[in-house]
């Protein structure tokens, strides 16, 4: 394993989410790197299913171009010292107005190592039940798309988002196995 040392960080720009950083290290062979890192709180995603359906998302992805990616439901890390299951939670109601009786972690994961430090708790949830859906955000724009179980494999091949990729393949491993 490599080891290496935090020598400094000079913060380049800071917005609501995220902090852009230039970040220097120095390895156990002394060489010292610089990297340009982006700071993210972290974040979850919730890989909700009932009977019949895994339940889904399509939310425009400007920054991608994409109208209307594909989704599980998921959130920011955004409450300070709000634990990721209950960030979960608070996000399942939030977008597509379910609580769930029984959670599970499911996997860990960084979104993308190579320039940011963004990682995501994915949760399995089941039992779900309806709620009163809060007040959504005003530049939120979520339509709830409960996706059949037994075109699971449409899902996959329509999703774009690697979190509910990964989500979605555990998800299609599980039936697998209980089949």
């Amino acid at each position: 394993m490599t080891e290496f040392e935090k020598l400094g960080q000079e913060t380049i720009w800071k917005g609501h989410v995220v902090e852009v950083r230039v970040e220097r290290f120095r390895h156990a062979d002394g060489a010292v790197v610089e990297r340009d890192n982006m700071h993210h709180p972290g974040a979850v995603a919730i890989v909700a299913v009932d009977d019949e359906h895994v339940w889904l998302v399509r939310q425009p992805r400007e920054i991608c171009g994409v109208g209307d990616l594909l989704e599980l439901p998921a959130g920011k890390l955004d409450v300070v010292g709000e634990p990721p299951l209950e960030t979960a939670r608070r996000e399942l109601a939030e977008e597509i107005g379910k609580a769930a009786e029984r959670w599970e972690p499911l996997k860990g994961f960084f979104t993308s190592c190579g320039f940011s430090d963004e990682r995501l708790e994915l949760f399995y949830a089941s039992g779900l039940r309806d709620v009163p859906q809060p007040d959504v955000e005003e530049d939120e724009r979520i339509e709830i798309v409960p996706w059949p179980l037994d075109r699971l494999d449409d899902a996959i091949a329509a999703c774009q988002d690697a979190k509910s990729l990964i989500g979605l393949l555990l998800l299609q491993r599980r039936r697998l196995r209980a089949a």
